[in-house]
């Protein structure tokens, strides 16, 4: 079993940054793809970011690549996702999630964390 746990969030403004981090506990962490989901006010959650635990690639939805940066530590089980100019439309509850394969399909990931919430505004 994996416990996730999000810290970072909080309010900046448009063209900030913040980095998440995704603290895990538990299980075999080198042996588990990690990502981060997010759902915006109203919205369902969505895929973000991804890091395979084979290769390490990393894995983007095209609204935040080359401005957000997937990266694990493995020696300290953490996760992390620099957030580089921030746009209002990123403003959205952060969800790290383990599993076997990165995938932007919800149910295939088998560990969350219960979020962090990141608000992008003047």
């Amino acid at each position: 079993q994996v416990q996730l746990v999000e810290s970072g969030g909080g309010l900046v403004q448009p063209g900030g940054s913040l980095r998440l981090a995704c603290a895990a506990s538990g299980g075999t962490f080198t042996s588990y793809s990690l990502g981060w989901f997010r759902r915006p006010p109203g919205k369902e959650r969505e895929f973000v970011s991804g890091i395979n635990w084979r290769d390490g690639k990393d894995h983007y939805i095209s609204s935040v690549r080359d401005r957000f940066t997937i990266s694990r530590d493995n020696n300290k089980n953490m996760v992390y996702l620099q957030m580089n100019d921030l746009r209002p439309e990123d403003t959205a509850v952060y969800y790290c999630a383990a599993g076997t394969v990165v995938v932007t399909t919800e149910r295939l990931w088998k560990y969350w964390g219960q979020g962090t919430q990141v608000t992008i505004s003047s």
